[in-house]
């Protein structure tokens, strides 16, 4: 079966930016990732992410393309998930972050299964819509977010460190 992605990048410009890409549902996120980076001209040499997402494009868990952790429980990595595995009709939605210095964020969505098309190469890049900015965008974030942490607020001044009760010499 083929899946049939829009791949929307995460902006507040007027105009849309997105791929429609088409790829096998036994394919591998890594193949996912390969495919989204050369649609939208990345080089692909930067870390990248996709999370599993709600309709509400909620980010929930993270399948990364390398194992940076250093513990007992390694993360899902993308060459080991098989796309059908992690999407389905009842689960469209992937969170897609590429480079995280720069936060490439991309909403994927599933938008049709279909049947293999004969003498069609895939992954297949079937539309494209909008150029891509030479910088990632600027992520608005709203005050209203942040009020949660206000129960934090302790007036502590973190840059006079005579009133904090700290000793420099504890070594």
């Amino acid at each position: 079966m083929i899946y049939r992605f829009r791949i929307i990048l995460d902006n507040d410009t007027e105009e849309d930016i997105f791929r429609d890409i088409e790829i096998r549902n036994t394919d591998t996120l890594e193949d996912l990732h390969n495919t989204i980076t050369q649609s939208f001209g990345f080089d692909g040499s930067e870390m990248a992410s996709f999370y599993v997402s709600d309709v509400d494009w909620n980010q929930g868990d993270e399948i990364s393309l390398f194992d940076m952790s250093e513990g007992a429980n390694g993360v899902k990595l993308m060459s080991e998930t098989i796309l059908k595995d992690v999407v389905t009709e009842e689960q469209p939605h992937l969170i897609y972050v590429y480079d995280f210095l720069s936060m490439w964020t991309f909403f994927v969505e599933l938008g049709e299964i279909v049947q293999e098309a004969p003498s069609t190469d895939y992954p297949n890049l079937m539309f494209a819509h909008g150029e891509i900015p030479t910088e990632a965008p600027e992520k608005n974030f709203e005050a209203e977010a942040f009020d949660s942490l206000k129960e934090y607020d302790d007036d502590y001044d973190v840059d006079d460190y005579e009133s904090l009760d700290f000793d420099e010499q504890w070594n």
